[in-house]
């Protein structure tokens, strides 16, 4: 930076009045910049000695003079000292900037996040980089902006404390509060007199102590990880709850299983019957309602079910059932897009959106297998009944998809799709002309 330069205007001071002042002249270079800002003085003229007043408490003597100054603005006077004992003044502004640099993070992130850490250095430092430091081990860097910001993310796995170094300055330390997660395996629903175990640990494990409770009916059963009781049908309620470190959130998790009456069938009701039909919904089988009750529309979901993973067709279900509820998956559609499927040789309506299955329906096709299979679209529907259709829906010559009294769990039909009479107004509702049908074997 440029030196400042200060001509002498001053008065001699103490010589002799036939003596003229020594000519002097003073530099500093550079005169400003960022603290600690190390500065020469120079003095020139035609002096003999040279003193040095440098703003800032301290002195110095010579035609020369480095020094270091700290942030602040200061005025450096230099006292010329002629040959005969003549003395003159001059002065020269210094300013030294402060160098700041600052850091700010998210008050909580969750476990293994990403978590954003942003600051300023100033005076920028254009295409500098700032050092990220969690403790004293160094995480990352960032390039620093043409206004001094900077920007980076880290992956939250401690609460720090993070602080940003530069060139020898240090931001405040700032620390994340982690929320750590709860890891649970349960099965949601367990067959009475059934294993049921559940497995919990808290991530990191040494962001706190985790504690189970496990209740039933507001009673309390365990409070420890491992084999629950299923010897009374009902509801275990578990909890689980964090006692945090310094620098972790406490966390809590509450899961629900259901210890299920092995055989259910037509006219069961009660917590059993819920979890069947929630399990059912899970997996897209139509139901007309959740209602904890065995209707007919739960035999037709549960036949649906059977039909879907090749089990015998009897609309109950045994405990075995249950076991393959606990493992089923959404059934795939054959293809892509919007559309409605038959599977004759499953006996089963999928009603398809976007490539996906959004609901499965029991359905009896052709007695004699003259269900054609092929691919349409819906050309004519019919609001009610249509002599013994109701709300078909024709997607070939006389052939519909369209609700009837009886729908078993085998072919039956003259040649159209039968499925339950709840149903029919929905699915005439939700598909217009132009839907395609494609029925397969």
């Amino acid at each position: 930076m440029r030196g400042a330069v200060a001509l002498l205007a001053g008065l001699a001071l103490a010589a002799p009045a036939t003596a003229a002042p020594p000519l002097v002249t003073v530099t500093a270079a550079p005169a400003s910049g960022v603290a600690p800002l190390r500065v020469t003085l120079s003095a020139g003229g035609d002096a003999a000695t040279y003193t040095w007043d440098l703003g800032d408490g301290t002195t110095a003597s010579g035609p020369v003079v480095a020094h270091v100054y700290a942030a602040g603005s200061f005025v450096a006077t230099v006292t010329a000292t002629g040959p005969a004992g003549e003395t003159a003044q001059t002065q020269v502004r210094i300013a030294a900037t402060a160098r700041t640099l600052s850091l700010s993070a998210p008050r909580a992130v969750d476990y293994g996040a990403p978590a954003t850490l942003s600051g300023r250095l100033l005076p920028a430092v254009r295409g500098g980089r700032v050092q990220i430091y969690r403790g004293g081990t160094h995480v990352t860097s960032a390039h620093v902006g043409a206004n001094g910001r900077f920007r980076v993310r880290v992956l939250a796995r401690s609460p720090g404390p993070y602080h940003a170094r530069f060139a020898g300055r240090r931001s405040a330390s700032r620390t994340i509060v982690i929320r750590p997660s709860v890891r649970a395996t349960l099965p949601p629903v367990a067959v009475l007199g059934s294993p049921l175990s559940l497995r919990a640990k808290l991530l990191p494990a040494g962001a706190g102590r985790l504690a189970v409770r496990v209740s039933r009916a507001g009673r309390l059963v365990r409070t420890r990880p491992g084999r629950l009781p299923t010897d009374i049908p009902g509801t275990l309620r578990i909890e689980l709850t964090t006692t945090p470190r310094p620098g972790y959130a406490s966390v809590r998790r509450v899961l629900t299983a259901v210890v299920v009456q092995p055989s259910l069938g037509p006219g069961s009701r009660g917590e059993s019957v819920l979890a069947l039909e929630r399990r059912l919904a899970e997996l897209r089988y139509a139901l007309r309602g959740v209602d904890a009750v065995y209707g007919q529309d739960t035999v037709e979901a549960v036949l649906a079910f059977q039909k879907v993973n090749g089990l015998p067709r009897t609309g109950r279900v045994e405990g075995w059932i249950w076991r393959r509820l606990a493992r089923a998956g959404v059934p795939a559609a054959a293809r892509g897009g919007n559309y409605i499927e038959v599977d004759k040789t499953r006996q089963v309506l999928f009603l398809v959106v976007e490539g996906k299955v959004t609901k499965v329906v029991h359905v009896s096709t052709g007695a004699t297998g003259n269900t054609p299979v092929g691919s349409w679209q819906v050309y004519r529907k019919v609001p009610g009944w249509d002599w013994v259709l109701w709300y078909p829906l024709y997607f070939k010559g006389g052939f519909a998809i369209h609700g009837y009294p009886s729908v078993p769990a085998y072919p039956a039909s003259h040649g159209c799709v039968r499925i339950p009479m709840w149903i029919a107004p929905s699915l005439f509702a939700d598909n217009g002309f132009g839907t395609t049908v494609v029925v397969h074997l």
